[in-house]
């Protein structure tokens, strides 16, 4: 697999690509908590620490940038505006792939300096191509072909030894011939769907069409190293 998996985040070094997905921005304010919990320096801080890791060219965001269908809570802008400034930091372009949850996304652009998506700087397409990579969120099947799909909306997660772990899915040839990528939800407040023991039928992306061929991969952060599996069809016999 031509691609490093690091804290819920995959970088394809081909394409000098970095890819997160399912931020869910907002995913703090809707939480039934008294007290906030810390989304944005999460977000902002681990995104950093990434940036500096991989040094990638372009960052995209593999859809549901944000958590509200029907509105921006309190505090959502701001974070996008300190998610778009860290990468800008960093001398990276930011690129935002619409998502099933992003019904909101063109509230936050527009031409103005202090529009939190710069419609000049931060593009919003439903697909990105970046080399022989096509990003998608991947709630619906993708309008292009491509060598290899990069994909979230699942939060994909494994459970070894009664313990959760998000995980990357990698799946060979696994979608019109191309390799699929699934990439966890970077927000760490988002639930993540156990994939043990499910079937392609119980994923919600059409991308995943043989759920048994899918390779689950781990990256332990005590470690520091990336854990990989057999895929899920010998792996959930050994659990």
């Amino acid at each position: 697999m031509d691609a490093q998996f690091r804290d819920r985040a995959v970088y394809l070094p081909n394409e000098d690509a970095l890819v997160v997905a399912d931020l869910h921005v907002g995913r703090d304010a809707a939480s039934a908590v008294e007290l906030p919990l810390g989304e944005r320096a999460d977000l902002t801080d681990r995104l950093a620490g990434l940036l500096a890791a991989f040094s990638p060219a372009t960052v995209v965001v593999a859809g549901d940038l944000l958590h509200a269908f029907d509105r921006i809570p309190e505090g959502v802008a701001e974070t996008v505006v300190a998610l778009r400034e860290t990468v800008a930091d960093a001398g990276a372009e930011l690129v935002v792939v619409r998502g099933n949850h992003d019904s909101m996304l063109d509230s936050l652009r527009g031409d103005e300096s202090d529009a939190a998506l710069d419609s000049e700087s931060v593009s919003t397409p439903d697909e990105y191509r970046v080399g022989d990579a096509l990003v998608v969120h991947g709630h619906a099947a993708p309008d292009e072909s491509a060598a290899r799909y990069v994909v979230g909306h699942d939060h994909p997660a494994i459970e070894i030894e009664g313990t959760r772990h998000p995980c990357l899915l990698y799946g060979p040839g696994a979608y019109r011939g191309g390799d699929v990528l699934m990439v966890p939800a970077f927000n760490r407040l988002a639930p993540g769907a156990t994939v043990n023991g499910m079937s392609a039928r119980d994923f919600q992306s059409p991308l995943v069409t043989d759920a048994d061929a899918l390779r689950p991969v781990v990256w332990d952060s005590d470690g520091d190293e990336v854990l990989s599996f057999p895929p899920l069809g010998e792996f959930r016999r050994m659990l």
